[in-house]
């Protein structure tokens, strides 16, 4: 369970991280969504841009089965590099937005 917990941490703060980086719309809010009791965790923008919606899920991350899901990554941004860099063994994130048949060779972990 340390090891979970150490997982949430370093993607709270991942997401905390980014969340100031889209912020230059006073119309548009950014939304950070911490599920820790099922470990879903996304980053959204909400608002309005004159008279369009705007509801976007720039990352979505889960926890499943003990290793880290980077469901959806819109950003420019490496999330799975980054999880390294906080100690986060590269077996224990899945890319999920790949599909099955192609995490093999991501050299990520696979489900």
């Amino acid at each position: 369970m340390e090891r979970i917990e150490h997982y949430r941490q370093c993607i709270r703060k991942l997401l905390i991280e980014r969340a100031g980086l889209y912020t230059n719309n006073p119309n548009i809010e950014c939304q950070l969504v911490f599920d820790t009791e099922h470990d879903h965790y996304q980053l959204l923008d909400v608002g309005w841009e004159e008279l369009k919606r705007i509801y976007s899920c720039f990352i979505h991350i889960d926890i499943k089965d003990g290793k880290i899901w980077i469901q959806r990554n819109m950003t420019e941004l490496d999330i799975a590099e980054e999880l390294v860099e906080m100690g986060v063994p590269k077996q224990d994130i899945v890319l999920g937005l790949h599909p099955p048949y192609k995490r093999p060779y991501t050299g990520y972990g696979v489900a």
